[in-house]
């Protein structure tokens, strides 16, 4: 038999076994794959990443193709190491879990959860919320259209394939893919939700509705979180919406095919997000992870709850008082994973709002630790950085 190889790691193999699943791919992009030799000199990144990027399926396009080994590009040296920490230091200790129940009419009772928001933000920058007002049936109908729309036909989804993050809805895998120093193991789509709200004809079919009407209740479940945030520091519950925290949003649909070899590779690797606050949708495989405390702390799924993060921008302007921190996915055996991310940011939109650490928070004791910026500026550095592990705010600070 014959083997295939994107370039240092065997793609295809051509025995009967194999033939009829990899045969529709391969006839595809047969000129986008080559049989080269394996050697360390012979190893071209830039050519691996060209002619991944060409194929426009994808890393699910890989393993509908019977992907045996992880290629090259995709390896993460570090993840060894990283994983050798977790299993010897993990912590017996939960991420917070916020009941929201009873918020609006006892009085008591949201003054506790203001406290539990606020010491979860300060000391985690994680924690997960039930009883949120989001039903049960929205949330899996928002899962099955994520699902829908990553395993529609390749030449369906070609359509939305692209690296301009301008367009109201991109499909392709990696944003970063020609400039981060990794590649991770995961598809996405992603959506701009507000403060522009999409033309409805130009997203998919196969998850428009639902991508419209989830996003609508997380908006609100927004509002309800940033007074939260601006009573736990001190301030009146509009003061974080009156500074238009909640004005925009960013949908992301992340699709983690099973992965081959899981411990070579990551789902998505450390960052923090570039954002004031995310709102998470996972499903039941779990592989996300918290840095706390030095240490990678398992996020297992919690029926019903959604993940909440504080975002970089939200420590910016809080001038680190909540935290924004570090996490990742890992890749799994097990697969797809799938998960829905709103973003609470106005992205590219066209204004020129500054941002800076708030008035009301500052003194002699406390003087501003951020440079004043503008979501544009803030997401641009993001998106040219790329997940490199490093903090976005770094490059900010006074």
């Amino acid at each position: 038999m014959s083997i295939y190889v994107f370039n240092s790691y065997k793609v295809f193999n051509t025995s009967e076994v194999d033939l009829t699943l990899n045969l529709r791919f391969r006839q595809k992009h047969k000129k986008k794959m080559e049989v080269i030799n394996t050697n360390e000199e012979k190893y071209d990144r830039k050519a691996e990443l060209q002619a991944f990027d060409e194929t426009k399926a994808g890393v699910k396009g890989l393993v509908d193709g019977g992907v045996t080994e992880v290629p090259r590009m995709f390896v993460q040296r570090s993840q060894t190491e990283d994983s050798t920490i977790r299993s010897k230091k993990k912590l017996l200790i939960k991420l917070p879990i916020i009941d929201l129940d009873g918020i609006k009419e006892d009085p008591i009772k949201r003054k506790k959860i203001v406290q539990e928001v606020g010491h979860a933000s300060e000391t985690w920058g994680f924690f997960q919320v039930i009883n949120h007002g989001i039903p049960s049936r929205v949330q899996d109908e928002m899962k099955d259209g994520v699902r829908r729309f990553f395993e529609q036909d390749t030449e369906v989804k070609k359509q939305w394939y692209t690296r301009d993050l301008t367009k109201e809805f991109t499909f392709n895998s990696n944003f970063d893919l020609f400039r981060g120093p990794v590649t991770n193991w995961r598809d996405t789509f992603r959506a701009t939700i507000a403060p522009i709200p999409p033309s409805p004809e130009r997203l998919p079919p196969v998850c428009r509705d639902i991508l419209l009407e989830y996003t609508n209740q997380v908006m609100k479940l927004g509002d309800t979180l940033f007074e939260l945030l601006s009573e736990a520091i001190g301030l009146e519950p509009n003061h974080l919406k009156d500074m238009g925290c909640t004005e925009g949003l960013l949908a992301l649909g992340q699709y983690y095919p099973a992965c081959p070899q899981p411990e070579l590779t990551l789902g998505a690797s450390k960052h923090a997000d570039n954002d004031f606050l995310t709102i998470l949708l996972q499903d039941h495989i779990g592989g996300l992870q918290v840095l706390h405390q030095n240490h990678w702390v398992d996020v297992p799924p919690t029926p019903g709850a959604l993940v909440v993060n504080v975002g970089d921008l939200l420590q910016l302007i809080s001038n680190d008082k909540f935290k924004s921190v570090d996490h990742r996915v890992q890749a799994s055996k097990v697969g797809p994973r799938i998960s829905l991310a709103c973003f609470f940011m106005t992205n590219f939109a066209p204004t020129q709002r500054l941002y800076r650490p708030i008035k009301e928070l500052i003194s002699e004791h406390n003087p501003p630790k951020y440079r004043e910026t503008t979501i544009a500026e803030f997401t641009t550095y993001f998106n040219n950085k790329g997940l490199d592990g490093t903090s976005t705010l770094l490059h900010f600070r006074l």
